[in-house]
């Protein structure tokens, strides 16, 4: 079996290889926890939450150990990796807490003398995630699947292996019991035969398109549950009434945040003529102050990107751009040093047929168009397969919420990037995905739901 390696983003060179787990193995994992759900789910709901408590403080104790790992394997800057730590740790603290109300049974008004629906666990959910948030992106999801008495298989990106084990390792020191939560090394066709074994109730995917739409042909042909969240290419809308200059120095993270390798990371600047010029201005003038350079020192706001294979599609797409019209505002692009670095780059004059308005641009690479009005800003926003993320910049708040809802997105903000919250739910729709991750709505996903009469 071909060995999974761990790069350095930041050099290009293998950090350590490990071997694929074989096919005994995997079999070992899946009826262990098979045999563990039953044991998991009769827990008492406090005392799972007690262990999530446990877990989460274990995080806040090693979040700077842990950041440096997320560095060293994705090439995340310092300060976001720590962050995305402390992130996952309130996330998981929301659940330990709220778990035993989301639990109890919903009253209903029926012809009976008492009626109820139960929710009651799935069983073991197999788990399939990605690179850019090799922390968040895993536990933002075990920790509502384990509250509510699932087990959790992880096939990880084989980006992060090194990461993919920490975690399983953290769990069990927590005090999880062994087979609760397993870390699978294994591919992606692995992964996908997994979804037809009768140990896997559930499947929470998070990646591209094509792949989604794989894990749903296969869930769906087993008759079995499955959430997807799929990307995006986030509108980020500036109105004729907007703060310009805040809207302009937000964007600018908004756009580079883990070097532009983040889903809900705004991807197509659409602004009203009437700013356009302005908010270009002050864009360019931020991004050019962004540091650029070793993702460990705390100073630095650009790291590498985690694979030459990201530059290479970056490249792609801006030279389609600059073939239909666009304009290199700032000089950007691949940086000539070892490692997988690529400066930011702020496109201007964009077209909704460009590569950069169709596609989702993994890396800092920011296409501005101008609209004639916040209708036409509406209408291009909508004008993509996807739907995910948005932001809208105005002084009328009203406004901004009527026309919140005119975005097919699964999540706005008005006036900010939309930041994921655990009391919120988490997804999109169109080809962002289906189903919700977070909040009681992520909660129930992976719930049977019962009705009960009493008469």
């Amino acid at each position: 079996m071909t060995l999974i390696s761990s790069i350095n983003p930041t050099t290009g060179k293998v950090i350590k290889q490990f071997q694929p787990h074989s096919n005994e193995e995997i079999n070992i994992a899946l009826r262990k926890a098979d045999t563990v759900f039953h044991e998991w789910k009769e827990l008492d709901v406090s005392e799972r939450s007690k262990l999530l408590s446990d877990f989460s403080q274990l995080l806040r104790n090693k979040k700077q150990e842990l950041g440096e790992l997320i560095t060293l394997e994705m090439g995340k800057v310092i300060k976001q990796s720590v962050a995305e730590v402390v992130k996952c740790a309130d996330t998981i603290d929301y659940f330990a807490v709220h778990a035993e109300e989301l639990m109890q049974p919903e009253k209903a008004e029926t012809d009976a003398a008492q009626s109820m629906v139960s929710y009651e666990p799935m069983g073991p959910v197999l788990a399939i995630k990605p690179w850019n948030f090799p922390f968040w992106q895993v536990l933002s999801a075990t920790s509502h699947i384990l509250a509510a008495g699932n087990v959790m298989l992880l096939k990880h990106s084989s980006y992060v292996p090194m990461c993919a084990l920490k975690m399983e390792e953290l769990l069990l020191e927590a005090g999880f019991p062994e087979g609760v939560f397993r870390t699978l090394l294994i591919d992606g066709p692995t992964a996908s035969s997994l979804i037809s074994r009768d140990e896997i109730k559930a499947v929470s995917f998070t990646g591209g398109e094509i792949a989604g739409k794989k894990v749903a042909e296969l869930a769906a042909r087993n008759m079995k549950k499955f959430v997807l969240e799929l990307g995006g290419s986030d509108p980020f809308i500036v109105l004729a009434d907007a703060d310009v200059e805040k809207a302009a120095t937000v964007a600018v993270p908004s756009r580079c945040i883990n070097t532009g390798q983040t889903c809900i990371a705004a991807k197509r600047f659409i602004v009203v003529q009437e700013v356009a010029e302005e908010f270009t201005s002050k864009f360019v003038d931020v991004t050019e102050k962004l540091k650029l350079g070793d993702p460990m020192d705390k100073t630095t706001d650009i790291g590498p990107l985690v694979r030459e294979e990201q530059i290479s599609i970056l490249e792609q797409q801006v030279k389609d751009a600059i073939s239909k019209g666009a304009k290199a505002l700032l000089p950007g692009g691949r940086v000539e040093r070892e490692g997988f670095f690529y400066s930011p780059m702020v496109l201007a004059d964009a077209t909704p047929e460009m590569k950069v308005m169709t596609e989702e641009t993994f890396g800092p690479v920011a296409p501005i168009i101008s609209v004639k009005n916040e209708q036409e800003a509406i209408t291009v926003a909508n004008s993509t397969q996807f739907g995910l993320g948005a932001s809208i910049w105005t002084e009328d708040r009203e406004k901004g919420a009527f026309l919140a809802r005119k975005l097919e997105t699964g999540m706005v903000a008005i006036n900010a990037f939309f930041r994921p919250e655990a009391c919120m739910p988490f997804g999109g729709i169109k080809g962002s995905g289906m189903g919700r991750e977070m909040a009681k709505h992520g909660f129930y996903e992976f719930m049977h739901l019962k009705s009960i009469k009493i008469y």
